[in-house]
């Protein structure tokens, strides 16, 4: 019987046909990361202070030695060493006068410092001192945006086919982005940054199923990394815009401006051969993978896939991982370990400026050292296996973050880029275990729940994307110096104990994959091989359901 892998092995498993569509699928990517971590330059929270009653054109910087004393008069200084002003009240003391009562007022309109920003729809929208943690929820509502638009176009794209699912989500991301940027209040932002979040991954997911799909066995696992760098410069680019616009309106619309050039992708990226197989459209399969084969300059196989040509895999329910003491503590650290290496990885992204220095250095760095990372998971991945590198990352990464405590709260501004290091040191680490927990859980889970497990993976990965706001945003509620580094000991806390956790997974790298619940029980345990010999079969069709389901990545 002819399988869909033997074809793609005839044609070529990453000819040049397939290596056009897989870049104009990846060029996504760059959009998606885009608006996934966007909001730092939406939400940001400039330093501010009351404005000072009466004074019609009052600014944060100071614009002479009379404004200087109006605000001195009038505005507490603060005793948090982060800040300049106290920042939610006024001396209630008249305009001009001799009282100098030191009973204070809440105030209702505030200046902002425009040396970082120009304006955020923070600033423009005051919401700040009482809201201030409306930011944080804003950002919780985008994640569960992505959860949702996760679950939704996933169901989607099996029903009405990869290429159409797609081309919605390029609509949808679209409108949504761009109302975003006339976003009237803060409950229309929340809305329509929660329909981006869910079109984003929509957006993203669809495409790399469509490049995972049209890839062979042999490569998947390298394409799937690859991606990885897409992401990495959606970042840089991202910090580039920022830091040219300063205006948020203006960056919403340049990060958004180009999904239109993804609409021409109707005719330029094919739907999945894969999918149409399955859906008995033999023809239109037929049609895609003989123009695969004339560019790809290969003679076309003689048997063409037919409807029975791919093996439905065995069914499996979520609820099977849970039947035994073995599968239940290897299923509970890979979810932990899913949930903790994106709570960490968006949590550093969002808590860049609070390192201190130079903001948009801070984020430049904070994508650049995303290369490194994946380099190193391309290097290392087969050579020392999953298990060490994963928990390696994990803990140095959780380690270096621990350690900002020291610089960050006992050394003074000189050792601020000893801060930033260890942050990155940090980045580096769940970067390169973000990579590797998505290869390593997939094969951990049997064939049969595979899709299940891997799904379900992807869930607490984005319930930890929703919790990270909360963690990065402490300094709302801690002062000072410490309230800047107890994030980072957060993040590194949760990534050390997920680390030292994943000690306890089997190694899968040249290993025989589990098919069944019990191969998945007996695997990895020593004792096994000696009582008995077993057989695992790992052909193509395993490696492709593995494959298919390393749509967790990032999102």
């Amino acid at each position: 019987m002819t399988k869909f892998e033997q074809v793609l092995g005839t044609i070529g498993e990453f000819g040049l046909y397939q290596k056009g569509v897989f870049l104009l699928l990846c060029l996504t990517y760059v959009i998606a990361d885009f608006h996934l971590l966007i909001s730092v330059f939406l939400l940001g929270t400039p330093n501010h202070r009351c404005a000072i009653p009466g004074y019609p054109n009052d600014t944060y910087a100071i614009q002479s030695s009379y404004h200087e004393d109006l605000v001195n008069r009038h505005v507490p200084t603060s005793t948090d060493e982060t800040l300049k002003y106290v920042q939610c009240n006024l001396y209630d003391r008249s305009y001009d006068g001799d009282d100098n009562s030191t009973d204070l007022k809440a105030c209702s309109s505030w200046v902002y410092d425009k040396s970082v920003f120009i304006n955020t729809f923070t600033s423009e929208h005051d919401i700040v001192c009482e809201d201030k943690f409306k930011t944080s929820h804003a950002q919780t509502i985008f994640f569960g945006g992505v959860f949702v638009g996760a679950i939704g176009f996933g169901s989607l794209s099996d029903i009405i086919g990869r290429k159409k699912t797609l081309y919605i989500s390029f609509w949808l991301l679209l409108g949504t982005t761009l109302g975003v940027a006339w976003a009237p209040d803060f409950v229309t932002f929340c809305v329509l940054r929660c329909l981006v979040g869910a079109s984003c991954a929509g957006m993203f997911m669809t495409a790399f199923v469509i490049s995972m799909e049209m890839v062979g066995p042999s490569k998947r696992v390298w394409a799937g990394i690859v991606t990885e760098y897409f992401f990495a410069s959606g970042l840089v680019i991202l910090g580039g815009l920022g830091y040219a616009f300063r205006q948020w309106k203006y960056t919403e619309i340049a990060c958004s401006a180009p999904i239109a050039f993804f609409l021409l992708y109707w005719w330029l990226i094919p739907e999945s051969p894969r999918w149409l197989i399955s859906q008995g459209k033999i023809d239109e399969a037929n049609k895609i993978i003989k123009k695969a084969a004339k560019v790809n300059k290969v003679t076309i196989p003689e048997n063409i896939p037919t409807a029975d040509s791919i093996d439905e895999a065995e069914a499996g329910r979520l609820w099977h991982l849970f039947t035994s003491r073995v599968l239940l503590i290897r299923t509970f650290i890979i979810f932990l370990n899913w949930a903790v290496v994106s709570l960490v990885y968006y949590g550093l992204s969002l808590n860049t400026r609070k390192l201190g220095g130079d903001f948009y250095l801070n984020f430049l760095l904070s994508g650049l050292v995303e290369f490194p990372a994946y380099t190193l998971c391309l290097l290392l991945l087969d050579r020392v296996g999953r298990r060490l590198l994963h928990a390696s990352c994990m803990i140095v990464g959780g380690v270096a973050c621990i350690i900002t405590l020291f610089p960050m709260i006992f050394a003074d501004q000189s050792l601020q880029p000893i801060t930033v290091t260890l942050a990155m040191l940090g980045k580096v680490g769940v970067t390169a275990a973000f990579a590797v927990i998505y290869v390593w859980s997939a094969e951990l889970y049997p064939t049969v729940v595979r899709t299940a497990g891997m799904g379900a993976s992807s869930s607490c990965a984005r319930i930890g994307g929703m919790i990270a706001p909360y963690i990065a945003d402490l300094n709302k509620v801690i002062d000072g110096d410490l309230g800047r580094a107890v994030p980072l000991v957060v993040f590194g806390t949760m990534s050390v104990v997920a680390g030292i956790l994943s000690l306890w997974l089997p190694e899968t790298n040249k290993k025989d994959l589990p098919e069944t619940l019990e191969d998945s029980k007996r695997f990895g345990q020593k004792e096994s091989s000696e009582k008995c010999e077993l057989t695992f079969s790992f052909d193509t069709k395993d490696t492709d359901r593995i494959e298919e389901d390393y749509t967790g990545i990032k999102l």
